[in-house]
């Protein structure tokens, strides 16, 4: 059996799904190959790469000439594979990857002309995208299909941000934006506590494979609401929700925090 070979990046929030679930598996540091695929100069579109994961879309895993092209193909690999057993995952995973809590769009979210939240890592692939037209209208930066159609056209969606949009493109998006904050807001307000167990974890003691998507997601929408840092995450969601988190998602949190794999994919940051 040759090496796993993970396509990954450091700002990709799905990407660090797999990243966690390695070092939290048991995984030593040359059991799996990691390649670095540029978001930030579009090279999930180059087609070297869209030849292995049409998509283009990360994380991507290759095992014997194999490619996993999804988040969940490429954690549930990892578990099923691991040195260490854990808890597989159930229905919340597919719940955390629903088109409507999508936290890739959540980097896209404009609620006003003033209030345009301009990733280092979006402009550069939207543009990228909009000048190659051979790429899928369907990608970017792993934000969902149904999403990418409810938007306007990736150069509408470009022109936004670089403030050339007609009047009719802004609403729109300003519309989106608005439901979609709504949708994430009564989620983690609302759902997640009911969801959430009354162990530190979905695995129990330790994470399982839902808590990697849950813990990616949540790193997202902290970091989207002005977290820079597992420090602040909190603070920063409560003053997007505005309202103060339930006492179990600031444990679930906390739990993250204290963990080393979590301190080391976050190293530089929330993303």
């Amino acid at each position: 059996m040759s090496k796993a070979v993970l396509f990954t990046h450091s700002h990709s929030v799905w990407a660090s799904v797999p990243e966690l679930a390695i070092r939290e598996l048991g995984y030593g540091p040359n059991d799996i190959e990691s390649k670095v695929i540029n978001l930030v100069q579009g090279e999930n579109f180059a087609p070297t790469f869209l030849d292995i994961n049409p998509k283009g879309t990360l994380p991507t895993m290759v095992v014997d000439g194999r490619p996993y092209t999804s988040t969940a193909e490429v954690t549930s690999y990892l578990v099923k594979h691991a040195p260490k057993a854990t808890q597989p995952r159930t229905a919340f995973t597919a719940k955390i990857h629903e088109d409507t809590l999508d936290p890739n769009f959540a980097m896209l979210l404009a609620n006003s002309s003033t209030r345009q939240q301009r990733s280092h890592c979006t402009l550069p692939a939207i543009d990228k995208m909009h000048l190659n037209t051979t790429l899928p209208s369907q990608t970017l930066l792993n934000t969902s299909h149904s999403t990418i159609q409810s938007l306007p056209t990736t150069g509408a969606l470009l022109s936004i941000y670089q403030g050339t949009a007609t009047d009719r493109d802004k609403q729109a998006f300003f519309q989106r934006s608005t439901v979609h904050w709504h949708n994430l807001s009564k989620f983690v307000s609302e759902e997640l506590p009911a969801l959430l167990p009354d162990t530190a974890f979905f695995g129990g003691d330790e994470p399982g494979e839902d808590d990697f998507h849950l813990a990616a997601w949540l790193a997202r929408i902290a970091f989207v609401a002005g977290g820079g840092s597992e420090q602040d995450g909190i603070r920063a969601l409560e003053k997007g929700l505005g309202m103060k988190l339930h006492p179990k998602v600031s444990a679930y949190w906390g739990a993250w925090n204290a963990r080393k794999s979590w301190k080391e994919v976050y190293a530089q940051g929330l993303h």
